[in-house]
């Protein structure tokens, strides 16, 4: 199976899963075992999910000053977890072809595997918003259509990118190119690199 195979599923179904209440407040119940790939995967879907609905919620002209504050602080806090759960998902992937010896000219991919992966998660959160409005019934004739233009553009480029994925992981596991991983080492939230925060000392 395709990893492709194995993700798409489950983001899907926790974009669902989180549906069902459309609260941010709701607790995850991730159906997987912890430790596993697919708990992770499932976890990085739920994540994104709500942070897109705290992308809504920041937006309202009408959110009152205390309450915008409080909601910034979620919105970093969950990019955060996001970028945590990226580079743990990579370290799954260095785990899984440790032993490849890359072949003499094997070459780097721009990205690493996860963040390529983080893409297919997100796209998969915009065609499951742009299908809601492209079916909304309490929308105008144009308006369900330009959405369904959107969504067919949408839906291409989740092909490109499910199969560029399994492309660079297949090359990854047969030598032709390898991974080299680098934290994002965000300053912003560091205590020492932060001159607002370390001018607090």
């Amino acid at each position: 199976m395709k990893f492709t195979q194995l993700a798409q599923p489950i983001f899907e179904a926790a974009i669902r899963d989180y549906h069902k209440t459309d609260n941010v407040d709701t607790p995850i119940a991730n159906p997987y075992q912890p430790g596993t790939i697919q708990y992770d995967l499932y976890l990085k879907a739920w994540i994104d999910t709500v942070q897109w609905h705290f992308e809504d919620l920041i937006r309202d002209p009408e959110i009152e000053p205390k309450a915008a504050v409080a909601l910034k602080r979620r919105i970093d806090k969950s990019n955060q977890d996001r970028t945590d759960l990226v580079e743990r998902i990579d370290s799954y992937f260095l785990t899984l072809y440790r032993d490849v010896k890359p072949l003499p000219n094997a070459t780097i991919n721009t990205e690493s595997p996860a963040w390529a992966i983080d893409r297919l998660c997100i796209l998969a959160l915009k065609i499951y918003h742009m299908r809601e409005q492209a079916e909304r019934q309490d929308a105008s004739d144009e308006h369900r259509a330009k959405c369904q233009a959107k969504l067919n553009v949408l839906l291409e480029q989740q092909r490109d990118l499910t199969g560029a994925i399994d492309t660079l992981l297949d090359d990854i596991q047969a030598g032709r190119k390898y991974m080299k991983v680098y934290k994002q080492m965000k300053m912003y939230n560091d205590a020492d690199t932060n001159p607002v925060l370390y001018g607090k000392k």
